[in-house]
């Protein structure tokens, strides 16, 4: 990203970009491996502390580079340990990060936009509509920022972030580009380390990005599935018009086979009541992945305001899940978390509307304050 005054953002760099960002400044290419350290290991977005760089190049570096991360509106926590970010991206449009526990794991969700044009019919994010993709810096900076939160810097064995998938705000694979580069950076020793097995990208169906994706990354793939047949995924998952089921379920076993090494494809599928939740949707499900390597994860789901839809009841949820298992599939129910503080899967818009507006009218009052002490402030110092 290169700022209008012609300073461009290293934050969102791969190595190989990041070394022709060196050549291009007449300095060794070494340096790109120096600089993504004090950057991803140690979290410093100030050249005057990156100790092992040359006086002559950390003054270079100001005057061509910086180092910005999204800003942060807001942190939450919930009573069961998740944690939520609203981050303001350069549009001025906010998204959410979400960080859960469990264990020894602890897994980040990142959204690669704010807001998303796919308007799946259950999806809080859906109804607040497409604003803006985020820039790699965008996307590599809300692990930036939980890092630093948890205090996992300097860089060690154990971070306690283990896993990140791309299941936040927006269809990853419309913003192909930056979504790519970031998740690059996740898994690059230079950046953050993390095992490509847990590196997960979540999408709905874009069936020709599926196959472009097979072709320059090597992530885990998860599928927003959400009905077995084509009648109701056109009806929950509107992008299923264009690519339908056959089409895409082709598309996601080549991009598992291209991986080898016994992976699988994770399938996402929200129980809604009384819409997919019945005996017969579990009898469809299972014929549609009989021949697919899958793991299914079953989400309830989760309220908000006028969705239209309820969670199912327990004991529903427990009948899907037992005929899934007797077919042989490898099935669990999310646990829902989060949810007192709008972090629950299907929940990122939440407040972040209302946390912009309260937002923008604390700023708009800490500038008017300040301009009516100014004058009494400046008399004071004459």
């Amino acid at each position: 990203m290169t700022e209008a005054t012609g300073k461009i953002n290293l934050l969102g760099l791969t190595q190989p970009e990041m070394e022709e960002f060196f050549d291009s400044i007449g300095e060794k290419r070494f340096r790109a491996g120096q600089v993504m350290k004090w950057i991803h290991h140690f979290g410093v977005d100030d050249f005057a502390a990156m100790t092992n760089v040359g006086k002559v190049l950390r003054e270079k570096l100001e005057a061509r580079a910086y180092i910005r991360g999204p800003e942060v509106v807001s942190e939450d926590i919930s009573t069961d340990g998740t944690r939520k970010w609203v981050v303001r991206v350069a549009s001025g449009s906010c998204v959410e990060t979400v960080y859960i526990p469990q264990g020894s794991r602890g897994t980040l969700c990142v959204s690669s936009q704010a807001g998303c044009a796919l308007d799946c019919s259950f999806c809080s994010t859906g109804k607040q509509g497409f604003n803006s993709d985020l820039t790699a810096a965008e996307i590599i900076g809300q692990v930036w920022i939980a890092n630093k939160s948890f205090g996992s810097v300097p860089a060690k064995i154990d971070r306690a972030i283990t896993n990140v998938v791309m299941m936040g705000m927006g269809e990853p694979l419309l913003n192909f580009d930056n979504v790519v580069a970031a998740m690059k950076l996740m898994m690059d020793d230079l950046g953050y380390g993390i095992s490509k097995r847990k590196v997960t990208l979540s999408t709905s169906g874009v069936v020709p990005m599926i196959d472009k994706l097979g072709e320059v990354i090597d992530v885990s793939l998860a599928l927003s599935l959400h009905a077995p047949n084509d009648a109701l995924r056109n009806t929950l998952v509107p992008i299923n018009k264009k690519y339908p089921l056959a089409v895409l379920l082709a598309a996601c076993k080549r991009y598992v086979a291209r991986l080898g090494e016994k992976r699988v494809l994770t399938i996402e599928y929200t129980l809604l009541k009384d819409v997919n939740d019945r005996t017969e949707h579990a009898e469809e499900m299972i014929e549609l992945l009989k021949d697919i390597p899958c793991k299914i994860n079953l989400i309830p789901f989760n309220p908000f305001p006028h969705s239209g839809y309820e969670r199912p009841s327990n004991n529903s949820i427990r009948r899907f899940q037992d005929l899934l298992y007797k077919a042989g599939h490898n099935v669990t129910v999310r646990t829902t978390r989060g949810e007192d503080i709008d972090a629950a899967c299907g929940q990122l818009v939440g407040q972040v509307m209302d946390r912009t507006r309260r937002s923008e009218r604390y700023i708009a009052v800490r500038q008017l304050s300040n301009e009516a002490d100014a004058p009494h402030t400046a008399a004071n110092r004459t």
